[in-house]
């Protein structure tokens, strides 16, 4: 990944970006455990609390057992794609078990049924993470969207939608990385007479963290936050604070 400094208002971000608290430590966003070795060189790390970086730990391991169990239909490590989730699950046999214990089959198919509230803490941590980072905006308040859930079930014009590029209207946090990362192209469009005529417009992208693993894109336009996340081509998110 592109190392950039962050040139905003270095007093946006003070303390643990999850609760304000001493940032006695530095947490990775996206969090390792979502990735694979060998990892992408000057992955995002963001200030936090020892209190903060431990309590997510548990639920990012489910979560990630969970994602990949639902993949591959099974809990079983030996049929496990990702060689670091099948070394926790054969690691935590209760872990194991207790994803297990979630599994049905509903008309021939295999589904689990998730935590929620696991989940959407996995979610919410990564969206905080990104937001701090990409943006220099701390957003440790509840957000005014959330949803998360797999990207196909979103109708195709939605989920189209989704993984679009930004066109950006406004110019968020001077200074922000995101602010750095935008791109300025040219279009062609049609004026009110009947003409062609060059216009220039400023794009924000995705960035891809790990190929078919994590992507994401952080929009600071038009007075919202928004957060969007794509884990392993299945699960997505987005989240968004107006400000």
């Amino acid at each position: 990944m592109d190392q950039l400094n962050n040139y905003a208002d270095s007093r946006l971000l003070n303390g643990c970006i999850y609760c304000g608290g001493p940032p006695e430590t530095r947490e990775h966003v996206p969090s390792k455990c979502l990735l694979e070795r060998p990892y992408p060189t000057n992955l995002n790390v963001v200030g936090c609390c020892e209190s903060c970086n431990q309590s997510f730990s548990k639920d990012e391991q489910y979560f990630v057992c969970l994602i990949e169990s639902v993949l591959c239909g099974s809990t079983d490590p030996d049929k496990i794609g990702r060689p670091s989730v099948a070394k926790i699950l054969k690691k935590t046999p209760a872990l194991r078990q207790r994803i297990e214990n979630s599994r049905r089959e509903i008309d021939g198919q295999i589904v689990f049924e998730p935590e929620i509230e696991r989940v959407n803490n996995v979610m919410l941590k990564l969206a905080r993470g990104h937001a701090s980072y990409e943006l220099s905006q701390p957003c440790r308040s509840d957000p005014d969207h959330f949803w998360c859930g797999p990207l196909l079930t979103l109708p195709k014009e939605d989920q189209d939608t989704f993984n679009s590029v930004h066109f950006q209207q406004n110019f968020g946090e001077v200074g922000s990385r995101n602010m750095q990362r935008l791109l300025v192209t040219q279009m062609i469009v049609n004026s009110e007479d009947g003409k062609e005529k060059n216009i220039s417009m400023i794009i924000n992208d995705w960035i891809d963290v790990q190929d078919d693993l994590y992507r994401f894109i952080a929009i600071d336009d038009m007075g919202m936050l928004i957060i969007r996340i794509v884990i392993a081509e299945y699960f997505a998110c987005e989240v968004a604070w107006e400000i």
